[in-house]
């Protein structure tokens, strides 16, 4: 089972938690924006469920990156877990994502390789950081955040690890850190100094949303940038209500100075619900917080070429 996941989800409490007190700090320090920019798209291109939904019927595997970026604007990378991406790769990325029309562009946001986070913990990983960094780094204008998640058995005792891993990553390349293991979050001073931490060091953090760990719901802001894993649960009707609690508390944040968020919808494994669930959220942003976000188009059938 997918991290977080429960079987049923009809007693869980979804209610999201208020805002922690040290988002504060981060909005002292920012002006809100008129424009902020706003990255939502899913966890993968490669579904043969989106032929005739958000591909034309006609889409063969090969084009399916192609049609995703011409919806979204934005992928979690789960690929770049368990392969540093070759040049021909990121070549390939590229040059599907030129063209796009979607606005603002579109941007792949990559997983550090497991290789690294959890086979070598970040210990003794230089070579295999700097092959990743390089290759992610050469997407160039494509390139979003980058996800640093940690294995669950990485807890506090092991900042000092994780602190001289990202001291050593270059200042261009923007992270985001992930944090699964429950101690960060049930000792409040510990996750209180981890913030202060991780907003000295210019690093962002990941929120989860998922039914079984509402811990990793800390609702906690590092820097003026959202990274959120909104995981539902094939089409449940809390789905829709999450999304709705969740573009209300977004108001709230541009509105105090929140510049980027990074939406990262997955809607399931036996029924993937993420495209129409993503429009549902696009189009929620779009009237409640005054954002201009270009819809998927989802249809029960398309013709070749008649999406665009």
């Amino acid at each position: 089972m997918d991290f977080g996941k429960l079987p049923n989800v009809d007693t869980v409490d979804f209610t999201l938690p208020p805002d922690h007190p040290f988002n504060q700090t981060v909005w002292e320090k920012v002006e809100p924006t008129a424009s902020p920019e706003v990255y939502i798209g899913g966890p993968l291109w490669a579904n043969k469920t989106y032929v005739g939904r958000i591909y034309p019927s006609q889409a063969k595997e090969r084009e399916f990156l192609h049609y995703y970026t011409r919806q979204f604007n934005t992928i979690e990378l789960n690929s770049t877990h368990y392969q540093i991406p070759t040049t021909g790769m990121i070549d390939k990325w590229k040059t599907e994502a030129v063209g796009s029309p979607v606005r603002p562009r579109f941007v792949y946001c990559p997983k550090f390789p497991q290789a690294i986070s959890h086979e070598r913990a970040l210990v003794a990983a230089e070579s295999l950081t700097e092959e990743f960094v390089n290759a992610v780094l050469s997407l160039e204008e494509f390139l979003g955040t980058t996800f640093l998640q940690l294995p669950p058995n990485f807890g506090p005792d092991k900042w000092p690890v994780l602190e001289a891993y990202l001291k050593n990553l270059p200042d261009d390349l923007e992270v985001t850190v992930e944090f699964r293991h429950p101690d960060w979050f049930s000792k409040p001073a510990v996750w209180e100094k981890t913030l202060e931490r991780l907003c000295a060091l210019h690093r962002h953090l990941v929120m989860t949303d998922v039914a079984g760990r509402r811990d990793v719901l800390h609702m906690s802001l590092t820097s003026p940038t959202l990274v959120l894993r909104f995981v539902a649960n094939e089409g449940h009707r809390t789905d829709y209500e999450r999304t709705d609690a969740w573009v209300e508390r977004l108001k709230g944040w541009f509105e105090k100075g929140l510049q980027t968020a990074y939406l990262f919808i997955h809607g399931g494994e036996e029924n993937d619900t993420a495209p129409e669930l993503i429009r549902y959220w696009v189009r929620r942003l779009n009237a409640v917080c005054g954002l201009n976000l270009q819809e998927p188009t989802i249809r029960p059938e398309v013709v070749q070429g008649s999406l665009f």
